[in-house]
């Protein structure tokens, strides 16, 4: 079996790690077995607009293997983000090469900010597109023909993936790997990167946990994740207020005044999200879910 190759474009105020986190998620997947040892999955080519190095946006140089005039024939096409894309001649020619590649490329993925080059082409227009979404109101005013869905992790639309930004881009890379070899490949990459959860693209960026931990100053900021590790354990009132080291009826008090909500209902909701995207991944009866989420 000939690995896919997986073609990554890199230019002058690339952000590294939209860059380098798909390409190790790609290089790790492998197929175990045979007489040589595992199979790789993916062949990785870092594109450059030349040949020269080009530096990140936090300073780091990288070197592509091969330029817009020398690239190979490519399976997937990925667009990382980066503040070199606000400047014209580093845009024009990426949206050129993108879109001389479209009808020969199986797929084409954007991470982040790497949506305005492929915006530009015009091939995302009347799709459904995600993008961080700290830059989602200015993609929708640049491009008015994209259905811009500002707090999905990843989306798909026909060829056309879009994400988030940063480790985003690593959970579109865990899907299309699964998507290409199943999930038992993806979650062992998913282990290899030590990754904390495989999130699905439907999840929003700002997750529940992370709005509780913005929201809170104080002891309880740390709570959110501790319960997220324990949901089938006791999650009762006096259990979370010994963890956060108060009494019961304080904590309840304190609880329900920086939240507006009882931890009871804030359990339960927690329960519910993860009961959701644990029925989605596969084939899991309630049952397994609801008892494994703490139902």
């Amino acid at each position: 079996m000939a690995p896919k190759r997986i073609g990554l474009i890199g230019f002058d105020g690339v952000v590294a790690i939209d860059l380098a986190g798909p390409a190790d998620a790609f290089t790790y997947a492998e197929i175990p077995g045979g007489q040589n040892g595992p199979t790789r999955c993916y062949e990785v080519v870092t594109i450059g607009l030349s040949n020269r190095p080009y530096v990140s946006e936090s300073g780091l140089v990288f070197k592509p293997q091969k330029s817009f005039k020398n690239a190979p024939p490519l399976d997937t096409l990925v667009v990382p983000g980066g503040s070199g894309l606000r400047k014209p001649q580093i845009v024009k020619p990426i949206a050129a090469f993108v879109k001389a590649r479209a009808k020969s490329t199986r797929r084409i993925a954007s991470i982040c900010t790497g949506i305005y080059g492929l915006a530009e082409t015009g091939l995302l227009d009347g799709r459904k597109v995600t993008t961080h979404w700290h830059h989602a109101q200015n993609v929708c005013h640049r491009f008015p023909r994209l259905q811009v869905h500002d707090n999905a992790i990843f989306l798909k639309d026909g060829p056309f993936y879009t994400s988030a930004g940063a480790t985003a881009g690593i959970d579109l890379s865990l899907s299309l790997i699964e998507e290409d070899y199943g999930p038992r490949v993806a979650m062992t990459v998913a282990r290899e990167l030590v990754v904390y959860l495989k999130r699905s693209g439907g999840q929003e960026q700002y997750s529940e946990p992370l709005q509780f931990q913005t929201q809170s100053v104080s002891r309880l900021s740390d709570l959110a994740t501790w319960i997220v590790s324990h949901l089938s354990e006791d999650l009762s009132t006096e259990v979370l207020a010994a963890k956060a080291c108060l009494c019961p009826r304080h904590f309840s008090r304190r609880f329900k005044a920086e939240f507006g909500y009882t931890p009871a209902d804030f359990v339960e909701r927690l329960r519910l999200d993860e009961a959701r995207r644990r029925l989605s991944a596969g084939d899991n009866s309630i049952e397994n879910v609801g008892l494994s989420v703490g139902f």
